[in-house]
């Protein structure tokens, strides 16, 4: 009497039985990695905004270590007067060395510090409301990115792309490049599935297109091995779907693992920039020592932007300026000025500026007072960014901190309504993207927030 009624065949051939075991073994493969899977057949797939969006994409330019406010894009007059005089336990009031003019049809204020970027004065919208929740780099960083200083949290890049998906089926939908300040924390993707986590790309003058994504290209098997490795993956899949029923996560793998195949031939020409003539580059200004590292951030974020990638952030470091303040925030500057223009240049003269939201500054700002001689401390209650392009006003300022620049005190702008406002850009309301987690519904902007809908043109 046979009791045992899943025996393997004995008339199976050898080919047979190892086909059978190689299912086997592959199952158990596909059980781990469906249950680490967004429940979504293609996590990746283009899905409708919750309202009529002002901009396509966001373009962030990050500057790494909080750069003071009231020596670049707040002008506080009343500094000159009280410059030197005691503001508390003997700290004294520092006047900006820089001088302001206004600048552009709208007259903004802008310092001598960016003099290229003051030329597109007329496109920019000053958040001069702006404060933070906590003084300190490392967590003030995360809370940009994230919403929250004390708990891993998706990026807002992350959000963004699991919000409304990706243009572009051959490129991820979130890129970094040269990130600085805050970790892999500041552009991963927290408890959402890790399709919506950015891709880093690390650009200098030496890099080549080839090495901007570690480990992008396989180096031991070829293009058609590859195929057929996918393919293998894809039977297996089918195999499991017949015998056991559809896992919706496994095909979400499957979607991840194929992306990082089309990218190897999609990447390297994206981020291969002697493509562009020598004008672009110029207008960046890539081959000038000052410019250079930048200005190619800069032209691969608008390349980037131009081949549908939703989110784009690029770093700039070196803003804390606790000492030598002369020198170095001049230098900072000099370092980034340019390229700015010339990006917000690039994008107006492509007709891609009203659809792309270019956004400017870093985790907070400066005190007005001293630190030392020729420096200024860190500043989370009051400091300025700026956006342009995407639906914005331009030649627009919102919000001011009080005379000396120390709080915000009108229009006053939080990281969640800035989180909010950048979201309602993109055409998302903050308090309906959700993801279930833990037995609750998340948001970018937790349970706080709010649109300052003053700031859209």
């Amino acid at each position: 009497m046979n009791l045992c009624s899943n025996r393997i065949s004995t008339e199976l051939d050898r080919r047979a039985m190892l086909q059978t075991l190689a299912f086997g073994f592959g199952w158990t493969a596909f059980n781990g990695m469906a249950g680490a899977s967004p429940k979504v057949d293609d996590p990746l797939a283009l899905k409708p905004s919750h309202h009529t969006p002002t901009a396509k994409r966001v373009i962030f330019l990050y500057m790494s270590g909080a750069p003071s406010h009231v020596d670049t894009f707040d002008h506080k007059p009343a500094l000159v007067g009280l410059d030197g005089q005691e503001y508390r336990r003997n700290a004294k009031l520092l006047a900006s060395p820089w001088k302001f003019r206004p600048r552009g049809d709208s007259g903004l204020m802008i310092s001598d510090l960016f003099p290229a970027v003051a030329e597109h004065a007329d496109e920019l919208c000053l958040l001069r409301g702006m404060k933070a929740g906590i003084p300190a780099h490392a967590q003030a960083s995360l809370q940009l990115h994230t919403g929250s200083f004390q708990f891993v949290r998706p990026s807002m890049g992350s959000w963004s792309v699991y919000g409304l998906g990706n243009a572009n089926e051959n490129l991820p939908g979130f890129v970094t490049i040269n990130p600085r300040g805050g970790g892999a924390g500041s552009y991963g993707s927290g408890f959402l599935p890790a399709a919506y986590q950015g891709t880093p790309i690390e650009l200098s003058r030496n890099s080549s297109a080839s090495n901007a994504i570690p480990n992008l290209k396989n180096d031991q098997h070829g293009e058609a091995v590859q195929r057929r490795q996918l393919g293998l993956l894809r039977q297996l899949e089918k195999e499991r779907e017949r015998r056991a029923g559809r896992v919706q996560g496994l095909e979400s793998v499957l979607e991840q693992y194929e992306l990082a195949f089309r990218m190897q031939s999609e990447v390297p020409d994206v981020v291969d920039l002697g493509t562009e003539d020598r004008r672009t580059l110029e207008l960046y200004g890539i081959g000038s020592n000052a410019t250079d590292g930048f200005g190619r951030q800069c032209l691969l974020a608008r390349r980037l932007a131009e081949e549908g990638v939703r989110f784009i952030e690029i770093t700039a470091g070196g803003w804390d300026t606790h000492r030598n303040m002369r020198e170095a925030l001049a230098e900072r500057c000099l370092a980034v000025d340019q390229p700015i223009a010339g990006l917000l240049a690039d994008l107006k003269q492509r007709r891609m500026l009203d659809d792309t939201l270019v956004v400017w500054g870093g985790e907070f700002g400066r005190t007005p007072y001293a630190q030392g001689d020729d420096g200024r401390d860190h500043n989370a209650r009051g400091f300025t960014m700026w956006m342009a392009g995407g639906g914005v006003k331009g030649g627009f300022s919102y919000g001011s901190t009080d005379e000396t620049g120390a709080e915000a005190v009108d229009g006053v702008m939080d990281i969640h309504d800035w989180h909010a406002t950048i979201l309602h850009a993109l055409g998302m309301d903050h308090e309906r993207l959700t993801f279930n987690h833990a037995g609750r519904d998340f948001r970018l902007t937790d349970v706080h927030g709010r649109v300052h809908s003053d700031v859209f043109a």
